[in-house]
């Protein structure tokens, strides 16, 4: 078994580094490697992402939200939170958790966490998960990658996935939202993030009883993985646009009257878009609603699309921000 060493906290690099792994790089064996993102939500394949994310405190915080290859829910990631990922080859026995998190699982315990698999193929500690983890099968390959939350600002966690789902009707995979903790609470002896990360990989080799070896990306691996990220998981194509379809409604109460805004979203661009409301406008509210239309639904370009546009004629005394918080 060969292992990489990742450095990087960029999400959007980190997913290209391991999508680049498991498909491009020929080799025989199996590879693992652990990895760390500054503040992120890493949203699952078939998940839409604005149902999964608090987009006011995201875009406050300065938060990375990017889409991976597998599916399962939305996680949150911090630079306290430890990634690990294993490529293998295929057995032809399908998809196995257990084959991948068990390792982990005897790591932990022997390190004094009382760490557990769970139905929902997460690791947890006495019914609070801990570590989501996803899988996906690419010829004759398996990627598993899975999360480690050691010192994570729960706070973060919470605020970051809270999202009021009776905004959103559409057909994609929700995330199971569970009660959550840190592994760091539970170590007999404090240590360190990166001594964690330094017990773990060395225990990981001699779980699979492999000699410790590692594997140095190429200048032209390099080129690779950063043409991956530009083209895929630094593009807003993918990390919204690619979101099936799905409707929006929400409703607000302001100082000008009431206002509730319905949309119609295709691939992350608004489709259809209904304003309705006892606001007190004298001009056709409809001549808005057009100029939303063909508009990707992200905060900026409905901002860009209404900018130089008088919307107190239209809305009395709703003002502009208001407006714009009902799209979200």
């Amino acid at each position: 078994m060969l292992y990489i060493q990742n450095d990087s906290t960029d999400p959007r690099y980190n997913l290209a580094l391991e999508e680049y792994v498991f498909k491009h790089l020929k080799f025989e064996e199996d590879f693992i490697m652990l990895w760390q993102n500054e503040p992120s939500v890493i949203v699952g394949k078939n998940q839409n992402t604005v149902e999964e994310i608090n987009v006011d405190y995201v875009e406050q915080h300065g938060i990375h939200v990017v889409r991976r290859s597998t599916g399962g829910g939305a996680v949150y990631h911090d630079l306290g939170n430890l990634n690990y990922t294993f490529i293998t080859k295929a057995d032809g026995t399908g998809i196995d958790f257990r084959k991948f998190t068990q390792p982990v699982i005897r790591v932990l315990n022997s390190l004094g966490v009382p760490a557990e698999f769970n139905s929902r193929n997460d690791i947890a500690i006495r019914g609070k998960k801990f570590s989501g983890n996803a899988q996906r099968v690419y010829k004759n390959r398996v990627l598993h990658h899975g999360t480690i939350m050691f010192n994570s600002k729960l706070e973060d966690v919470h605020n970051v996935l809270k999202v009021k789902a009776e905004k959103f009707k559409s057909k994609s995979v929700k995330s199971v939202r569970s009660r959550v903790t840190n592994i760091s609470d539970y170590l007999p002896e404090p240590i360190t993030i990166d001594e964690f990360k330094k017990l773990l990989l060395e225990r990981l080799f001699l779980e699979q009883d492999s000699p410790k070896r590692e594997y140095l990306l190429t200048e032209e691996d390099q080129a690779e993985i950063r043409k991956m990220m530009e083209e895929k998981y630094a593009n807003w194509e993918w990390n919204y646009g690619y979101s099936p379809k799905f409707n929006y409604e929400k409703t607000d109460r302001f100082d000008g009257g009431t206002l509730q805004v319905r949309l119609n979203v295709v691939k992350g661009i608004i489709e259809e878009c209904k304003i309705y409301g006892d606001f007190f406008g004298v001009e056709d509210v409809q001549d808005v609603e057009n100029r939303l239309k063909g508009v990707r639904y992200d905060r900026a370009a409905i901002q860009e699309a209404l900018q130089g546009v008088d919307l107190d004629p239209y809305f009395g005394g709703i003002t502009r921000d208001e407006l714009l918080s009902c799209f979200f």
